[in-house]
């Protein structure tokens, strides 16, 4: 990959998965044969990214605000053309992820100039949802609608096409009614944070979830933009690769 360097940490541990239970862990021994039980972020059913004896890749930050001190950050997983990538797992890096690349200017193309940022604004029908983020745009920009921003980790894919979701997910649904009642007052803007480096186009995974898939495309007839953002992930480091296209139908 040649992307943009868009995130650094310390090296991650390797080792291999030896099983994942009650949705929160994870048994990992890691390279030097320490078995340790990890924090497991993704609550999904993980659909093609869950392969019990593959390496994975984890994370150790201990701290007496956690109960347990290392976190599961990347499994390698079969890629698009037969070999082997890795995706990321940890369903809380993706927002910190795409306000990077905000940050960094990588998409004023498609959002303009941006002034500020704000994370979890409460909106929606009684303002009881929390928009991922919500961006300000900056006074030079031609369109001063207020642009909110809601991002989907995304490692199922089905041969180069990255699906979400992997499963029916009512929360997911009720964030595309939300973003699509936004229009035209606002700018709603959902962004596929495609997690592996081996997929090339995004669509909505109707065979887990049609009713998504049936909503997904209201939401684009309506107007919100879906921009796939697509990374790699790395031992200490993860790059951008791009926007990716959008297929409404898989």
């Amino acid at each position: 990959m040649t992307g943009t360097s868009i995130l650094q940490f310390p090296a991650l541990s390797e080792g291999v998965l030896l099983k994942r239970y009650k949705r929160f862990l994870a048994d990992v021994e890691l390279n030097d044969g320490q078995v340790v039980t990890v924090h497991c972020a993704n609550t999904g059913p993980m659909k093609g990214v869950l392969h019990p004896g593959g390496r994975v890749r984890v994370r150790h930050a201990p701290s007496p605000k956690r109960k347990l001190a290392w976190t599961w950050e990347q499994a390698e997983v079969p890629s698009s053309d037969g070999t082997l990538c890795w995706a990321g797992i940890n369903t809380a890096l993706p927002n910190k992820l795409i306000r990077a690349l905000i940050e960094a200017g990588e998409l004023k193309n498609q959002l303009g100039p941006i002034k500020t940022i704000r994370a979890e604004v409460p909106y929606g029908l009684n303002r009881r949802s929390r928009i991922d983020l919500l961006l300000t745009p900056d006074d030079s920009a031609d369109d001063q609608r207020p642009i909110y921003v809601e991002v989907k980790n995304t490692t199922w894919s089905r041969g180069d096409i990255a699906l979400f979701p992997d499963t029916v997910t009512e929360r997911g649904q009720k964030h595309l009614e939300e973003l699509t009642a936004l229009i035209p007052e606002a700018r709603g803007v959902l962004i596929p944070c495609l997690s592996r480096p081996d997929v090339t186009a995004f669509a909505p995974g109707d065979s887990a979830d049609p009713h998504y898939g049936d909503l997904f495309r209201v939401a684009m007839a309506a107007g919100v933009e879906v921009l796939p953002c697509r990374f790699n992930f790395e031992l200490d480091q993860i790059t951008w690769e791009g926007l990716q296209p959008v297929y409404p139908r898989q």
